[in-house]
């Protein structure tokens, strides 16, 4: 449970981060791509065997990094357009809401079994999700753009999914670090070809206000993945139950910080939502 508590901390502060990111006026973008850089790099340094190139590329899971690199940028972005074309509320329950595809890929795929409970903890984590990242204001958006949480919640699910799937089949302990160390390179790369590929048409700028913001992103992002990947060699709690409690306990967590750091204002229905998280985390946990 440690390490699915220290994945939790790693995820909320990345929402701290983001929350400070307003505060300085930091490009979101230019400042997501040198967290990958620094992420990739805190993986290397916590990787404990000799780096080999050869041997990275001839790995199993070598291509299936550089894919899930490109969709970290992608889902990023997604998200992005995702809360301002339609609710950074949506955007938050779309991607959160995710956990539900990992879940129902380790029933189908790995034969995990869910208890009554445990079921009814899922279903009640999924209301917490919603009822504690809702905004009280009303949401109006052209249906055209009804596709984009869609996408976000299936692009977060796959990704997920994906990370659990490289853990079971391709990946030893030992491989965890150099494993995420390559897929935020791969992101890294994606994001460095479409800066260069915008530069084209507008002049770089180096910010280093955006490079010290990428900084204080990257490490935290580096832990939450590696812990992620820890926690999910629980051999108490199974994938399912891992990705229910890390992804409400975040919401919930992160609703919490909010409130003490930047005394937001919430709901009965976030309340509501805070107090149905910890009641599915207990029925997820325990049962």
């Amino acid at each position: 449970m440690l390490d699915l508590t220290l994945s939790v901390l790693c995820s909320s502060l990345i929402f701290v981060i983001f929350k400070l990111f307003d505060v300085y006026k930091i490009q979101t973008l230019y400042a997501i791509i040198t967290n990958y850089i620094v992420a990739c790099l805190t993986g290397l340094f916590f990787y404990e065997e000799p780096i080999k190139v050869n041997q990275v590329i001839t790995a199993d899971w070598f291509w299936g990094t550089l894919a899930l690199g490109v969709l970290f940028i992608l889902i990023f972005n997604l998200m992005a357009k995702t809360s301002q074309k339609v609710g950074v509320s949506v955007a938050s329950v779309a991607t959160k809401m995710s956990f539900v595809v990992p879940v129902v890929v380790g029933v189908l795929l790995y034969k995990e079994s869910l208890s009554f409970l445990k079921i009814v903890g899922i279903l009640l984590a999924l209301a917490a999700v919603y009822f504690a990242s809702i905004k009280e204001n009303k949401i109006s958006f052209s249906k055209e753009y009804l596709l984009l949480p869609i996408l976000v919640f299936l692009g977060s699910g796959v990704i997920d999914a994906s990370i659990n799937y490289f853990r079971e089949t391709k990946l030893n302990s030992i491989e965890f670090p150099l494993f995420s160390a390559t897929v935020f390179a791969a992101a890294a790369l994606t994001g460095l070809s479409f800066i260069l590929i915008k530069a084209t048409k507008k002049p770089l700028k180096i910010n280093f206000r955006n490079v010290i913001g990428g900084i204080a992103l990257g490490v935290p992002n580096y832990f939450s993945i590696f812990f992620l990947l820890r926690a999910l060699q629980n051999n108490t709690l199974n994938s399912a139950s891992v990705f229910t409690i890390n992804n409400v306990a975040i919401v919930m967590f992160s609703t919490v910080l909010g409130i003490v750091l930047f005394k937001e204002k919430i709901s009965f229905k976030n309340w509501g939502g805070i107090a149905l998280a910890i009641v599915s985390i207990l029925l997820v946990a325990l049962f």
